[in-house]
């Protein structure tokens, strides 16, 4: 019987090709400007003229500057991986903490009827979106204070990958910040369609106690919505909320009454302090 060895030459690479081939065979799809210099004998104008060919050449993506993409075979039709195989070593290289949220994160938890067009991640940071081949990465900016209190680890949920794990938030965080930020998630009737396909996966307690972080009137509006789908226990334990005003809010802010100063409807619901001015479409 005759055997064969294959063994990698582990020196140090001469070149980009070398390095991007060496990154691949250790398990890994990315890497940043500073850790390739460490490792090449290339001058840093040489490096840039070796990054820009092998851009070109559709092997490395660039969604930020000084942090790179390789692109297998398989990739390169969609311009990218999925970004949930990047974004956690991204945001490790932008030195934030963050959360995959609204459409993606219901669709992981089983919002089979949202198709994610844009791949949404909260924030403590504002940022301009990443648009790379045909995906779309929306950043949502939420104020420092808030983000912390709400971003703690029991409350969020991992995205497993080919290429490692991502940070999600959990059902009742995907939840309520779908609700905060509604017209993203595809309005009122999107929202309402996420709460039935993944409402009754929420802990009740822990809905409650995660609610304290937010607006009382997206609370207010996701008892609405839950109350609708029939999840009746998590809809009572987010039912103190609404008794802690007697103002009615509108259900659907964006929509405006056709003469300023009426009322937005007729239509009041008293159990949720809200002003019911839009019909809402659930498919069951």
């Amino acid at each position: 019987m005759i055997l064969f060895t294959f063994a990698y030459d582990w020196r140090m690479p001469s070149s980009l090709d070398d390095y991007i081939e060496k990154k691949l065979i250790s398990g890994y799809s990315t890497f940043t400007r500073e850790e390739a210099l460490a490792e090449l004998p290339l001058s840093s104008d040489a490096f840039t003229a070796a990054l820009t060919r092998q851009i070109s050449k559709k092997k490395l993506a660039n969604p930020r500057h000084g942090f790179y993409i390789i692109l297998r075979p398989e990739d390169r039709i969609a311009g990218a991986p999925d970004p949930a195989r990047w974004i956690d070593p991204l945001m490790k290289y932008l030195g934030l903490d963050y959360r995959i949220s609204l459409l993606r994160a219901a669709a992981m938890h089983g919002s089979s009827h949202q198709a994610a067009m844009v791949f949404q991640v909260v924030v403590p940071q504002q940022f301009r979106s990443i648009v790379i081949g045909r995906h779309r990465i929306q950043f949502i900016y939420l104020a420092p204070g808030i983000f912390r209190e709400t971003n703690r680890k029991e409350w969020l949920a991992s995205l497993k990958t080919d290429a490692g794990y991502a940070q999600a938030a959990g059902v009742e965080l995907t939840l309520l910040d779908c609700i905060r930020y509604f017209k993203r998630a595809t309005g009122i009737n999107g929202v309402a369609q996420i709460v039935k396909d993944i409402g009754d996966r929420a802990n009740p307690k822990r809905l409650a106690v995660i609610a304290q972080h937010f607006e009382n009137t997206s609370v207010r509006r996701l008892g609405y919505l839950l109350d609708l789908s029939n999840h009746k226990k998590q809809a009572d334990a987010l039912q103190p909320f609404a008794r802690q005003t007697d103002k009615y809010t509108p259900l659907d802010p964006s929509v405006r009454p056709l003469i300023e100063g009426l009322s937005f409807s007729e239509a009041k619901d008293e159990r949720w302090r809200l002003d019911i001015n839009e019909t809402v479409e659930i498919d069951f």
